[in-house]
């Protein structure tokens, strides 16, 4: 099951790229990103609620939720600079 999750995964991460691009046209790149985020915000909190597993967030250790915010900082980090190469780069060398 993971194979699917897994090719699921990359197939989304090219259409990423591609609709991005045509996306970003005229936009700056921080504020596509944040648009992009909030996106992601509204979809995964969703999700969430959808499959009824808020419940487990005081569950979560300390060290886990370090780790989970300084994940959300390297993945911010990372689409802040994706974005900005998106923007000024082809897309399929990006």
């Amino acid at each position: 099951m993971w194979f699917v999750f897994a090719l699921l995964s990359a197939v989304f991460a090219a259409l990423t790229s591609i609709l991005a691009k045509v996306g970003i046209t005229g936009v700056n790149s921080n504020l596509a990103t944040a648009i992009r985020t909030m996106v992601v915000l509204v979809m995964a909190w969703g999700m969430v609620f959808l499959t009824n597993t808020q419940g487990g967030i005081t569950a979560i250790s300390k060290k886990s939720w370090l780790f989970l915010i300084l994940s959300g900082l390297a993945t911010g980090a990372s689409w802040l600079c994706y974005y900005r190469a998106l923007q000024i780069g082809d897309a399929s060398r990006v």
